[in-house]
């Protein structure tokens, strides 16, 4: 499935540019999204009393008046309720002329019980509150539990944040057409949605590359080929060495999830580094995961001189203060100069790491911007997220979309702003849309285990973003299999069956990681 999401704009393009290429014209393209809607309509709701056709005065409501001409010859009840007539001469009022049934103003709008809405008001190009009949038609349809299917995008939903705007759709069913919207994934415009359904109109896949989009869903299409994979003489060095800090006595357990995480997902060699007080708690609990004390820089120091690790976790259970910075701050100095084959490759900072410089944030981003800095993936929720990201994280215009990839420039690193529809952006502007999220994953220490996924990834050789959009697929695919009951200790083990289904599919690469 093609994972590239295109902006309004950008679909937009996409339209232009497949028209000039020709022999397909404007309302040819119509032409074939009103029939694939109206498909879907027929094989799904085939005892529909009757179908009520929203057309807006563009072109997704000149998609309606194809929908709503195929319906009728099929010998559906159909009644078509327009906002307004589409322009003279656009490819909508060509596709209006082509249908025989008159329009009703949606002023008078009076649908039936047990009849279908197809709404081709607006779509995803809308960029203002809907209001006035248009939203009186929402009220309607939610009030009488009217089953709707979108035309590319419930109206009300902006395609661009995901956002509503003023009063939206609730639809059963969404037919989107080329490629999907980032509306389609982030929320609340996700869960106005329903099911998607992603119709193949004849833009082809030489077009969207000419756009060069910067936005994708989250899925292995996205980083598959760079999953690493062991080569044949491979050892335990050779995939990598992950450090997992650890908190004091009483707050040890995160640095576990993360340890276990990061073995679990391939890194040959995981060490918890400890404070010397909470050596004998965080003993009595690791088997094949290594302990070393590490109570100050020069610990830190030391451990990678000698132990040579790729990749680290700061933050979980560690606790906030000046020791947190400090440590930070050491790991982004222990970068791997040019030529060099020692030094830290990535890093994880989640949680405390992140909070620990909410009052001195530049500082963090100043020392991520050296050129011999280790690649930087911060994990922050919605709440982290502000403290770092005050300005940003206030902007209420701006979708999560737009604040993750500004937060990514601004810190140079890959952040990963959880939630339901987490964001994951990198620092040259790509960005993905992870949709495969459950309910089941909002549980403690449920973070601390992507945190090790994603430093076992890069531990093994992978590109901090891919390593980072993988590891929040993993993860989530791995909490939604596994379902109710799931507790933060359960998801290390419930990630094995997806990894190997990922490699059993063909994924990956021989693991580049140095031997260490």
């Amino acid at each position: 499935m093609s994972h590239e999401l295109l902006t309004s704009a950008e679909m937009g393009e996409a339209d232009r540019l497949t028209i000039a290429a020709g022999p397909t014209d404007g309302v040819g393209l119509m032409r074939r999204a009103g029939q694939a809607v109206a498909t879907e309509v027929l094989s799904r709701y085939p005892s529909a009393a009757h179908v009520h056709v929203l057309c807006g005065p563009g072109n997704n409501g000149g998609d309606g008046y194809v929908v709503a001409r195929i319906l009728a010859g099929s010998g559906v009840a159909t009644t078509i309720w327009t906002s307004g007539p589409p322009r003279l001469g656009s490819d909508a009022a060509l596709a209006a002329a082509e249908c025989p049934i008159k329009p009703r103003p949606l002023s008078d709008f009076d649908p039936g019980p047990r009849s279908i809405v197809v709404d081709a008001l607006y779509g995803a190009g809308l960029s203002k509150p809907l209001s006035g009949d248009a939203a009186r038609a929402v009220d309607l349809a939610a009030k009488l539990h009217l089953r709707v299917v979108a035309v590319d995008l419930p109206s009300g939903i902006s395609g661009d944040s995901g956002k509503v705007l003023g009063t939206s759709f609730s639809a059963e069913l969404t037919v989107t057409f080329a490629r999907k919207k980032p509306g389609h994934l982030l929320l609340p415009g996700r869960e106005r949605c329903g099911e998607i359904v992603l119709a193949d109109i004849g833009i082809g896949a030489e077009i969207i590359a000419t756009l060069q989009p910067r936005t994708f869903e989250n899925g292995p299409a996205l980083w598959q080929r760079e999953l690493p994979v062991p080569a044949i003489d491979a050892h335990k060095y050779k995939r990598g060495h992950v450090g997992v800090f650890s908190g004091g006595p009483s707050a040890t357990g995160a640095a576990r999830l993360s340890a276990l995480a990061a073995a679990r997902s391939g890194a040959g060699a995981v060490t918890v580094l400890s404070p010397g007080n909470a050596m004998q708690v965080n003993a009595a609990h690791l088997t094949s995961i290594m302990l070393r004390k590490a109570d100050d820089a020069a610990d830190i120091e030391a451990f990678v001189r000698e132990r040579r690790p790729s990749a680290f976790v700061l933050g979980p259970g560690f606790g906030i203060g000046e020791k947190t910075r400090a440590f930070a701050l050491a790991l982004l100095a222990s970068g791997k100069p040019a030529a060099a084959s020692a030094g830290i490759d990535g890093l994880v900072f989640d949680a405390d790491a992140i909070t620990s410089f909410r009052e001195a944030p530049d500082v963090l981003f100043e020392a991520a911007r050296r050129p011999d800095a280790p690649a930087l993936v911060m994990t922050p929720h919605e709440g982290e997220f502000a403290r770092l990201f005050a300005d940003i994280a206030d902007d209420d215009v701006s979708s999560k979309l737009d604040k993750a990839r500004a937060a990514a420039a601004r810190a140079n690193a890959v952040i990963v702003y959880k939630g339901a529809d987490t964001v994951i952006a990198a620092p040259d502007g790509r960005a993905a849309i992870n949709a495969n999220g459950a309910a089941w994953l909002a549980t403690a220490g449920s973070g601390d285990v992507l945190s090790g996924v994603t430093a076992g990834l890069l531990a093994q050789g992978m590109p901090a973003f891919e390593a980072a959009c993988a590891a929040v697929w993993i993860h989530a695919e791995a909490g939604s299999r596994f379902g109710p009951g799931l507790i933060a200790e359960d998801l290390p083990l419930a990630t094995v069956p997806v990894l190997r289904e990922l490699v059993a599919a063909g994924g990956g690469r021989c693991s580049t990681a140095l031997e260490r």
